[in-house]
């Protein structure tokens, strides 16, 4: 009866030999280094071990080419057949393992050569960090428009260059308006009927020219002529010629359209002013992020050009559509700029930092991502690191979130987890040959 077998090249990966790991060959015709092992027996007889009897299996090429055989042979280039023992075929191998992985046996002195290392699975505050970038953005409630009421004609402009700043009341332009100059003059003869009625015996007549009085006012101040400059028009006794136009708000010159000459209405902008005291901070945050994204949360933005430097910001709108090309929602970050130093249009670095809560947390090098699990080597005592498939949550800031398939207090294995899942791998591949014989 033939039993020969051929291990599929899919099978063989790197092993854990002599405390490093050695590249099986045998794939495109390639040669690599054997794997030591007990020098090949004459017979098939159990060899005895310091645990007891260890029975021979069968015999592989020491090239890993996949050729097996039932008896002591060798291979075409005149190495010999090296055994496979029952025990390497059953190491740790059991039912509830991951599929295609066995337990592997790694000595102290291996697992310092190879940097193997242990972290105990423990529950503790895990945070959530989104990281992303974004750009500055201008305070869309803080940004004025300068509109006159009235039709009218420039005389002079004090904000006389985009970009400059200018403090709340400034004066910015004087404007002469043939209608507003009339509505003066007509409030100063209300003024002096008020002041002529008054005295009178008859209340309805009083009554009258404060009425008259009140309502030449209002007219001014629905062309937004200021209070101030009303007291100035009765100290004076006669109306202002050029009316001065006021800032709004302290802020920079954004937009001018107002210059020497010109006339304006109703309908032109004559300054915009921007107020950068507070900023917005627009960040692109992946769909996928959303879940852990909610108004309220903490933001730090910082510039990759100002090392050292953090504005501390507030998450207070999420955008409700998703960028059908990058699949990113905008967030909105706002923050204090008291000195001006974030200008719109900036790049800027954005960590938006979640609510910290209790959970089972490994560091994210201890997993091994194959696409459809995740897999994990728990150390079981005495060098054993036995395979364990594990679900995962959210990864934080090195960290990743474990949901099932590991308890508090375990010890799972980081650093050389390829070749440990390799070894792990081949063990399989030879467990299960040994099986099918």
């Amino acid at each position: 009866m033939n039993l020969l077998r051929r291990i599929p090249c899919s099978s063989l990966g790197f092993a854990l030999v002599a405390g490093a790991a050695l590249a099986l060959g045998g794939c495109g015709g390639k040669t690599s280094v054997p794997l030591p092992s007990t020098p090949a027996a004459s017979t098939s007889a159990p060899v005895k071990a310091a645990g007891g009897e260890r029975k021979i299996l069968f015999y592989r090429s020491p090239m890993g080419t996949g050729e097996t055989s039932p008896t002591p042979r060798k291979d075409s280039m005149g190495m010999d057949f090296v055994p496979v023992y029952s025990d390497e075929a059953d190491a740790g191998s059991g039912p509830s393992g991951p599929e295609g992985l066995a337990t592997v046996t790694v000595d102290a002195r291996k697992e310092n050569l190879l940097g193997l290392r242990t972290f105990v699975v423990a529950r503790a505050p895990f945070e959530t960090s989104i990281r992303t970038s974004g750009r500055v953005a201008a305070d869309e409630t803080r940004v004025h428009h300068v509109h006159t009421r009235f039709d009218a004609y420039v005389e002079h402009v004090t904000a006389d260059f985009t970009g400059k700043y200018v403090h709340k009341g400034e004066v910015l332009a004087l404007l002469y308006s043939p209608d507003l100059y009339a509505t003066e003059q007509e409030y100063l003869l209300a003024l002096k009927a008020s002041r002529a009625l008054g005295t009178s015996g008859v209340s309805s007549v009083a009554q009258s020219g404060r009425d008259l009085l009140a309502a030449a006012r209002e007219r001014l101040l629905l062309w937004e002529i200021t209070p101030a400059d009303i007291a100035e028009i009765e100290k004076r006794g006669e109306p202002i010629h050029a009316m001065p136009v006021y800032a709004p708000i302290s802020g920079y010159v954004t937009g001018r359209a107002a210059y020497h000459g010109m006339k304006v209405t109703s309908s032109d902008t004559l300054f915009d002013i921007l107020d950068l005291s507070h900023v917005w901070v627009l960040a692109d945050v992946y769909e996928y992020e959303l879940p852990r994204l909610s108004v309220g949360q903490k933001a730090a933005v910082t510039l990759s050009y100002w090392p050292g430097r953090v504005w501390n910001g507030t998450v207070t709108f999420v955008y409700p559509a998703v960028d059908e090309k990058t699949r990113t929602v905008k967030v909105r970050v706002e923050l204090d700029n008291p000195k001006g130093e974030l200008k719109p249009e900036m790049f800027a670095d954005v960590t938006i930092h979640g609510r910290a809560r209790p959970a089972l947390q490994i560091p994210d090098d201890a997993i091994l991502e194959s696409g459809t699990r995740n897999i994990v080597f728990v150390s079981a005592g005495e060098g054993r690191l036995v395979p364990r498939e594990v679900s995962v949550g959210d990864h934080g800031d090195g960290v990743v979130e474990i949901r099932s398939g590991l308890k508090e207090g375990e010890a799972v294995v980081r650093g050389a987890n390829f070749l440990v899942d390799s070894e792990s791998r081949l063990k399989a591949a030879i467990s299960a040959m040994g099986t099918s014989k």
